[in-house]
């Protein structure tokens, strides 16, 4: 058994530990603390040899099962002090100990990057399942609600697959705990959905990670947070939401490819080859999936649920037109100024062209007209909401770019921003025409 493999089985031996916790929560909290402070200070012996990842073995000191022990002696001190649930505790320590196991085991296999991060998902997702059934049972539960368990399973899994793919190892507090969150929130929400549904929406979803990286149009990171994403607007908004959400990355994918090599001769060409990151992806759609969570939370808030509807396709309508704006203007060579109209180089912040802005025009006409066929509620008037607000969140972003994007603000945070703007516009047109 090779050293990596090993050692992530240890890992993982530790982490089942995490399974006692419906017994004796608080003797779970004391054993990883005390495991943690024996990490600090054995710095040699079968123990040390056993986990020392390569880092611990420069500094003689097993941080690495320290910082994993103390992280989760902290979440098994959210239990008692804040009722974090039990099974959201047990499944997010063992997605990512046994996530951690299935993906050194896939690295002895292969070399691929998405075999390795397909393998922390599976494992991972097998774990958490297998502990929130475990867990109910030791506290007397004689049944689970297989569909939700299935769906946090998926959801934890994605999200620390993701985190792994942009942190390092010894990172794994901040994984462990932004699990637990996102769990946590998804158990207070009290999400609804059938078997089929939950099914169904994994096997969509994956397809359409799994197309879009083999496509080349996201990056391996890209691509976990496309299907994260999508994941949660199927599973928390529905299958109407998802078809607004999947135009733009269907779209806005394809055209970053057209005529590629023309716009890396402007210079204005996305890097590795227009396959896109986390971070482009999260720019673009981390306002429409804020506004989803809103719609699922929506017997807790004092808003109608129409509202963050039209929030959402708003930031997605934004996000269209940028995109296309971005990607069909690239090509031309008579790019202007935004705020001066004054001519400038292809690929300057704020530049724009005719071309340009009549694609990003038809990009959030064509989402406001998937969101008319879809939604009874949007109507003909809604969708001239939603174009609307995909033109202005636009036009914000071309203001940005000229004005302020640069050193200190980048391109992910100005598309954050102009999505932002164009939910903003799109809620507020609506409630002003008396949508809702």
């Amino acid at each position: 058994m090779k050293g990596s493999v090993r050692r992530a089985a240890a890992f993982a031996g530790v982490g089942t530990l995490a399974l006692a916790a419906p017994l004796l929560v608080e003797g779970v909290a004391a054993l990883f603390a005390a495991l943690g402070a024996l990490a600090l200070v054995v710095d040699d012996g079968p123990l040390f040899e056993l986990f020392a990842r390569p880092s611990d073995r420069q500094e003689r000191r097993l941080r690495g099962l320290a910082a994993f022990s103390f992280a989760t002696a902290g979440l098994a001190m959210l239990v008692m002090l804040v009722d974090l649930p039990v099974q959201v505790f047990a499944a997010t320590v063992v997605l990512l100990a046994y996530g951690n196991l299935t993906e050194q085991v896939a690295r002895q296999r292969t070399t691929s990057a998405i075999g390795a991060t397909a393998a922390f998902a599976v494992g991972g997702f097998l774990a958490a399942t297998a502990a929130q059934v475990i867990v109910p049972t030791l506290e007397g539960v004689s049944t689970v609600d297989g569909p939700e368990v299935v769906f946090l399973a998926a959801s934890g899994a994605l999200l620390a697959a993701l985190l792994r793919s942009v942190l390092f190892e010894r990172d794994d507090p901040l994984v462990l705990f932004s699990v637990a969150l996102l769990l946590w929130l998804f158990t207070s929400l009290a999400v609804d959905v059938t078997p089929s549904e939950i099914a169904i929406a994994i096997a969509v979803t994956v397809g359409f990670g799994y197309l879009s990286w083999a496509l080349d149009t996201a990056s391996v990171t890209g691509m976990l947070t496309g299907v994260l994403l999508a994941l949660l607007t199927i599973v928390l908004g529905g299958y109407p939401w998802f078809a607004v959400l999947i135009s733009f990355f269907a779209l806005g994918g394809l055209s970053t490819k057209f005529r590629y090599d023309q716009k890396r001769e402007n210079g204005v060409a996305e890097a590795n080859e227009g396959a896109r990151g986390g971070g482009n992806v999260l720019g673009n759609a981390a306002v429409a999936l804020v506004a989803v969570l809103a719609f699922a939370a929506r017997t807790h808030l004092p808003v109608d649920g129409g509202v963050f509807l039209f929030a959402f396709a708003g930031s997605i309508a934004t996000a269209m037109s940028d995109t296309l704006s971005s990607e069909i203007g690239g090509v031309f060579d008579d790019p202007r100024l935004i705020t001066t109209l004054e001519p400038v180089e292809p690929g300057t912040d704020g530049g724009v062209t005719w071309q340009g802005e009549l694609a990003g025009a038809a990009g959030a006409s064509f989402v406001a007209v998937i969101a008319v066929a879809l939604f009874e509620a949007v109507g003909v008037l809604g969708g001239a909401v939603v174009a609307l607000a995909g033109v202005g969140g636009m036009t914000v972003d071309s203001l940005l770019g000229a004005t302020v994007e640069g050193e200190t603000v980048g391109n992910q945070t100005v598309n954050f921003l102009a999505t932002l703007s164009g939910a903003i516009l799109g809620a507020a047109l609506a409630l002003l025409v008396g949508l809702p």
